[in-house]
């Protein structure tokens, strides 16, 4: 690859691991549309302040992690990549089909994307329902939804200083 191919991927690479919104204003799309990424640590107490609700007995949350493998190899790190404007209206597709499909109040996610280390949270989601089973299967739907169709992509770095790309669901 020639020089000015390898400056034009880098800048590519480097916009897709940044959103083009303050982290407020992050906050303030998750609250309205229920996702939103950021490239940031994920303030959960910020959003599970989003779901309190009354009416709702039930809050289910997710937290996903960054570990430090995956299967028998040892990860040192992790960068996500993502299409921000693309994500944003996939994820808020995503959340209203929860809606639809399960019997809950609310819902919202972000997900991380930029450089992350072991122990850094990379995905929130939290449901409010009325109810306990509603709140737990939305929770995970969105999960592997999430996984499945926005798009994300993680590089992952190794314990040999080599990397590998992996779907979001890798």
């Amino acid at each position: 690859m020639n020089n000015s191919n390898s400056k034009a991927e880098d800048t590519v690479h480097e916009r897709s691991m940044r959103i083009n919104r303050s982290a407020d204003e992050a906050y303030s799309i998750a609250q309205q549309d229920g996702f939103a990424l950021l490239d940031i640590a994920i303030d959960e107490v910020r959003l599970k302040n989003m779901l309190q609700d009354d009416s709702c007995g039930a809050l289910a949350t997710f937290e996903g992690w960054v570990r430090n493998h995956n299967n028998a190899t040892q990860v040192s790190k992790l960068t996500y990549y993502g299409y921000e404007n693309l994500a944003l209206n996939q994820g808020r597709a995503i959340i209203a089909e929860a809606k639809r499909r399960f019997d809950i109040t609310q819902a919202v996610a972000i997900h991380r994307i930029g450089a992350l280390e072991i122990g850094d949270m990379a995905v929130w989601i939290g449901v409010a329902s009325s109810h306990r089973y509603p709140a737990f299967d939305a929770c995970r739907w969105i999960l592997d939804t999430i996984k499945a169709d926005i798009p994300i992509w993680k590089q992952e770095y190794y314990g040999d200083n080599s990397s590998e790309w992996l779907s979001n669901n890798g």
